[in-house]
């Protein structure tokens, strides 16, 4: 079966662009023109993933996101005429998987969902010599399962905050540069800043707090992050 992805935007023609690119790329796609209507689209449809535009009426993206996360942790891909790093940031942070600005090259745009479809559906790594669970103190990660635990605690992270806790648990005791984490989560020479990464960091410590985990990720200042002590003695 097809991955689905459904595509919010109110213009026309930026629909029809990814319509057409995603299709061939051999994917089926629905649409909706605004915020209330993906609501409504999401619900009916359950998509892989989802396409959405920030400036919108009836809802902007990143409501609709907001609205989306309360439920489900299906990957959303932001796009949006606005490269002001504010409004990057604050989509990664309510929970999207990835950003494009427009104007857009297609044929990145499908790369970036089938970076982000890969790592839902299968992993973008060779799991053949990976343990089936993946345990640090009291955080475990099943990659097979696609499920992360802090005690009996069930973690809603993202398709890429997943990426990023795997890519730290499997040396705990390293400490990973940006560009290595970056190398690692997108698996694709795709350029994204070091802020993004650090949005990311700061979800996942988040959740990882509400979950009673303050020892999550360590900053090693001028290198990098590592996995902190995690619930160990």
């Amino acid at each position: 079966m097809p991955p689905r992805i459904l595509i919010v935007d109110d213009d026309p023609h930026i629909r029809e662009v990814l319509r057409v690119a995603l299709s061939k790329a051999g994917m089926a796609v629905t649409e909706a023109a605004d915020g209330r209507a993906a609501l409504v689209r999401f619900a009916e449809d359950r998509p892989d993933l989802i396409v959405l535009d920030v400036g919108m009426p009836e809802f902007d993206g990143l409501e609709v996101c907001r609205r989306i996360r309360r439920t489900s942790q299906v990957p959303i891909l932001f796009l949006s005429a606005r490269d002001e790093e504010i409004d990057r940031i604050l989509g990664l942070e309510i929970g999207g998987d990835d950003y494009v600005t427009k104007p857009f090259s297609p044929r990145e745009l499908v790369a970036r969902v089938n970076v982000i479809l890969r790592r839902v559906v299968s992993g973008s790594v060779d799991r053949s010599a990976e343990p089936e669970e993946l345990v640090h103190g009291r955080l475990r990660l099943d990659p097979q399962q696609h499920t992360a635990r802090f005690g009996d605690m069930q973690l809603a992270l993202t398709a890429l905050e997943f990426s990023i806790v795997r890519t730290l648990m499997t040396r705990p005791a390293v400490v990973f540069s940006r560009e290595q984490i970056m190398t690692a989560a997108y698996q694709l020479n795709i350029q994204v800043s070091d802020r993004t990464i650090d949005s990311h960091i700061r979800n996942i410590r988040a959740k990882l707090a509400a979950a009673h985990c303050e020892d999550a990720i360590e900053t090693v200042h001028g290198v990098g992050f590592r996995l902190g002590r995690c619930g160990t003695p």
